[in-house]
């Protein structure tokens, strides 16, 4: 491993750094040569400045880690990690290995932040000694490499200052039904919960998830802010088109299970709200399994597919999902219907059909996943 040096000094160029910054924002970074400057940018347009920003080259084959180099040597508050390729996990946790802020905030290096961002969610936590505060986010999905037209979707919930844990547990499922409780870096963490939970990300492909799962299982004092400040960028063609994942119905299983035994550890498995948004959220994601499954680059033939989908939508968990289930749009009320009659060939054509308009326009792709 090789760093640049620890930074403490007070002022420098017009930038406060701290033994003891405000903020640490932790960043891995791997082969995004064309976006961690914007990243690190908008990092630096912060209102904010007290804050260190602990990069984590994993690894990179491109001039990523040149990049974030450059930057550091203007910015104090910069510090570059170089590691051999290990993966996000555990490039995220080295950097909290070496984060000295109250809060930390996770950020990936393709996606850029509002300026405000850093304050207002620190003036939150600060004022109301939250553990946790949640802020709303942008998925922005680029259409092509050649132009910057995109779809903008809000994910967000009213603002809330939850007073105890009780009843954010209990209005939880709003949360994840905005998609605001699965990813890290619509959040900013205190610090000293993270050491006292002993949390670092898992060595799995999706960590982020189980990452959040752990900080929210017994957090006491959450806050909400309506307001969204980070930008989600989907503009590479990994992010909505030809990737297959042969183990992609395993992890989905395994993140259900997950999911079960945080609404049993709250006590909320009979909660009608809460468990039929589980219900929702499972069915969901088996449709994209069945679309996983149908993507060309898998390597299985036709019959195989079938076969494949069979088992998937013929489990008893699979049909009470779908019993339970109230899909919100009339695209995904149809696409749940195969799996309701466990009919494998319907949902192969339906599956199919999704991968065709999802590797060849990402724009329809795009609007009908924000509609569902």
């Amino acid at each position: 491993m090789r760093c640049s040096d620890r930074k403490d000094v007070t002022e420098s160029g017009g930038f406060m750094a701290r033994n003891n910054p405000k903020v640490s924002v932790v960043m891995p970074v791997y082969n995004v040569a064309a976006y961690v400057g914007r990243a690190i940018e908008s990092l630096q347009a912060q209102t904010m400045g007290d804050f260190e920003l602990l990069v984590v080259d994993d690894g990179s084959k491109d001039r990523s880690g040149d990049i974030c180099d450059r930057m550091a040597e203007k910015d104090i508050r910069i510090d570059v990690f170089h590691t051999s390729n290990g993966g996000a996990p555990a490039a995220r946790n080295l950097a909290l290995d070496h984060a000295r802020g109250q809060y930390v905030y996770f950020m990936d290096a393709d996606d850029w932040a509002e300026p405000s961002m850093l304050a207002d969610m620190v003036a939150l936590a600060d004022e109301y000694n939250a553990e946790l505060v949640v802020a709303g986010f942008y998925i922005d999905t680029f259409y092509s490499k050649k132009s910057n037209e995109h779809l903008s979707e809000l994910k967000a919930q009213p603002s809330k200052v939850y007073a105890n844990q009780a009843e954010f547990r209990a209005n939880a499922y709003k949360l994840f039904d905005e998609n605001l409780l699965y990813t890290p870096w619509n959040k900013l963490f205190l610090r000293s919960r993270i050491e006292e939970l002993g949390l670092r990300f898992r060595p799995t492909f999706w960590d982020d998830f189980p990452y959040v799962l752990d900080f929210i299982r017994d957090a006491h004092k959450v806050v909400v802010t309506e307001k969204a400040y980070y930008h989600f960028i989907r503009s590479r063609a990994e992010s909505e088109t030809a990737r297959w994942r042969p183990n992609m119905y395993e992890k989905r299983e395994e993140e259900h299970g997950w999911m079960l035994d945080l609404l049993e550890h709250w006590g909320l498995l009979d909660d009608v709200a809460s468990k039929e948004m589980v219900m929702r959220r499972y069915v969901e994601r088996l449709i994209g399994c069945i679309e996983n499954v149908c993507n060309p680059s898998a390597k299985l033939s036709r019959a195989q597919k079938i076969e494949a989908i069979r088992h998937m939508i013929s489990t008893p968990h699979a049909q009470e999902a779908v019993q339970l289930a109230r899909p919100r749009s009339r695209v995904m009320r149809t696409l749940v219907k195969p799996i309701a009659r466990k009919n494998a060939a319907q949902a192969y054509i339906e599956g199919s059909f999704i991968s065709f308009v999802k590797r060849r326009n990402t724009r329809i792709f795009a609007t009908l996943k924000a509609r569902r």
